[in-house]
């Protein structure tokens, strides 16, 4: 009875190893060849970043952040320059979508920070919207205290922390 068993172990080893081999197939494929590079576009030399891409709207418009006082998220002078900017960049470019990201600096609990990020998110939204950029195109995001800019506790610091900003995602 053992060596019927021992027998049988073996059989359905040998089975199972068997199948697991991989089988060759009837052709190969051909091997590896010169590559042409053809006459497509070299690298980009000029520096410049593509139209609608987010180099771009960097570069072409007054700011990607607007400053907030303490405890506050209404759009002043500043704030409305520079979401007028963006509002004209983004009407060139329909298609590209935005997430506007709101902070808080580091005073505070993090429940009433991520709250006060999203209330500066949603205000730079909302002037945007005014503006004619269609509200489905922006997105937006608390990271409240989370991710400081500037890490000193001075008022200075405190006040670089105070932002919402505007993130390009094509």
């Amino acid at each position: 009875m053992a060596k019927l068993r021992t027998a049988l172990i073996i059989a359905t080893m040998a089975v199972a190893v068997a199948g697991c081999q991989k089988k060759r197939p009837e052709t190969l494929p051909p091997g590896p060849g010169p590559v042409d590079p053809g006459p497509g576009p070299g690298p980009d030399t000029s520096g410049e970043d593509a139209p609608g891409t987010p180099g771009h709207f960097k570069r072409n418009v007054i700011s990607d952040t607007v400053l907030f006082a303490l405890d506050q998220y209404d759009i002043d002078a500043e704030a409305r320059r520079i979401l007028d900017s963006q509002s004209q960049w983004l009407t060139q470019f329909p298609n590209t979508r935005i997430t506007i990201e709101g902070h808080a600096d580091e005073r505070g609990t993090r429940e009433y920070n991520l709250a006060l990020g999203d209330r500066r998110a949603n205000a730079a939204k909302n002037y945007l919207a005014a503006r004619g950029v269609s509200p489905t195109r922006i997105t937006t995001i608390s990271y409240g205290k989370e991710r400081p800019i500037a890490l000193g506790s001075d008022e200075a610091s405190w006040a670089q922390n105070r932002r919402a900003v505007t993130i390009v995602l094509n």
